[in-house]
């Protein structure tokens, strides 16, 4: 059978290399496709083209860069089931996950053209004083200039997005290198972008080794980069030099069920069960920890490990598969291990724990040590840890026990402590009545800690792109002699 070869695109063209990156089916482990490989030379080239474009860019009127942005949305609509089979097979995302991802990606293109037209200013009252009697302010957002974008592997389409939709509002050129795991997505998205009147250099997709991404972190040409990832992302912002960073680094998201949520725990554990679980645990704000009120902890757990034990694991191309692989044998490993060192610890295994190659099956834990990795550390697996508590106070103080802090969920009735969780929770963001995993993709997202700096969504991640820009004009017939 045929490998299909895929190119990658330097400004605003495809390119093919003379060097290719194998991808592989996440499930069955076979050849999947070829991409090619950017070189230092043509990296280089990229961020020349870019830097070129940035005055292009930023005379490319609003109206055209929303034009842009709807013929994506409606592009990405009619290539929406190979969008959806492509994150199948390069990131092992049961079907239903990435059909879900697909329609976020549209969703994030879609608000971005709305957002376009929309980047508004100020008018700052200058007079203040005598002083300044007849001054008048106006302030104007102007974009940075050319951007990099570093993406991950577990949101190979929507994380993408994230990055180009708001790139193009905001009239900044890029360079973006995908997960070297899951490139096909960024560039299909590069397929589409290709189509349409982009200023040249306005955009390159360069797939590229570890060891020849430097020039998107170091290089000074590049006003801003945005990073999602993990951890290394602090030394890639202490790489970064002058530029702007912005940094989504994961999280260990708790989730707290109040003592008043008794008559709920049915549909609250079909949530947490989601929130833990879909597409194997692999994404930043996936349920990890859940802590329940003492009166509701052995109710909750009989539940929550009769849903787990009843999720079908297999192949994601499989419509009724809830749990496919994770996206490789050395994560499944390194958090199988994690596990093992719980239960040694002390930890109560509920179910779960075993491993095949790459598929880790859903696993819950108990009675783990406060300083095992799966309490500390970011698991991006399908394991989860259940503990109780006795007082409101407590569970926030709990979930505050960490060094991440993206978002915390909690299920409550209650105002107050609806109140206090927003006011108390060192989180970039307070989910009531639902999961940590709940984003949509025009709200403010973003963690604080190890969690992250700055913040994307696509308003927010506009006002990240841009910079403001004061005018004062002096009204002479007003001034004062």
């Amino acid at each position: 059978m045929s490998v299909l070869r895929h190119p990658m695109f330097l400004a605003n063209q495809p390119l093919d290399g003379s060097a290719t990156l194998d991808v592989f089916d996440k499930y069955s482990g076979e050849l999947a496709a070829r991409v090619a490989l950017a070189d230092a030379a043509t990296i280089e080239g990229a961020i020349a083209a870019a830097v070129a474009a940035e005055a292009p860019m930023r005379a490319f009127a609003p109206y055209r860069r929303q034009a842009v942005l709807e013929h994506c949305v409606a592009r990405l609509r009619e290539r929406f089931d190979e969008l959806a089979m492509s994150l199948c097979i390069e990131a092992g995302k049961p079907i239903r996950d990435a059909e879900g991802e697909v329609t976020r990606l549209i969703d994030t293109f879609r608000i971005a053209a709305a957002e376009a037209v929309r980047i508004d200013g100020t008018l700052p009252n200058l007079e203040i004083s005598q002083r300044t009697e007849g001054y008048r302010g106006f302030v104007k957002r102007v974009p940075l200039g050319a951007c990099s974008f570093i993406t991950p592997f577990n949101f190979p389409l929507n994380l993408v997005a994230h990055k180009v939709a708001p790139a193009i509002a905001a009239g900044c050129p890029f360079v973006l290198k995908p997960s070297e795991k899951t490139p096909l997505g960024a560039l299909i998205i590069g397929e589409v972008l290709a189509e349409t009147d982009l200023p040249k250099g306005a955009f390159s997709i360069l797939p590229c080794r570890i060891e020849d991404a430097d020039p998107f972190v170091s290089d000074d040409r590049l006003k801003l980069l945005s990073f999602t990832g993990g951890q290394i992302g602090w030394q890639l912002k202490a790489q970064a030099g002058r530029k702007k960073v912005v940094l989504e680094l994961g999280g260990n998201a708790a989730c707290i069920i109040d003592g008043d949520q008794g008559d709920k725990l049915d549909a609250i554990v079909a949530r947490l069960v989601f929130g833990a679980y879909y597409q194997s645990g692999q994404s930043c704000i996936k349920v990890q920890r859940v802590l329940a009120h003492e009166s509701l902890y052995a109710g909750l757990r009989e539940r929550f490990v009769a849903a787990v034990r009843a999720l079908k694991a297999g192949d994601p191309k499989q419509r009724d598969t809830f749990l496919g692989p994770l996206i490789d044998e050395a994560a499944a490993i390194r958090l199988e291990g994690w596990v093992d060192e719980a239960v040694k610890g002390g930890a109560r295994l509920l179910c779960g724990g075993t491993r095949e190659r790459n598929r880790l099956a859903a696993s819950v834990l108990e009675q783990v040590p406060d300083d095992a990795r799966l309490n500390r550390l970011e698991a991006f697996g399908p394991v989860t840890v259940l503990e109780s508590f006795t007082s409101f106070e407590a569970a926030l103080a709990r979930a505050n026990d960490s060094d991440y802090g993206l978002q915390a969920g909690v299920f409550t009735d209650s105002l107050a402590h609806t109140l206090r969780a927003w006011d108390v929770l060192e989180v970039g963001g307070v989910i009531i009545n639902d999961i940590p995993s709940f984003r949509v993709d025009n709200m403010p997202y973003g963690g604080v800690k190890h969690s992250g700096l700055g913040r994307e969504g696509i308003i927010s991640a506009i006002a990240e792109m841009t910079e403001p820009r004061l005018l004062v004009v002096r009204d002479v017939h007003e001034a004062t002699p």
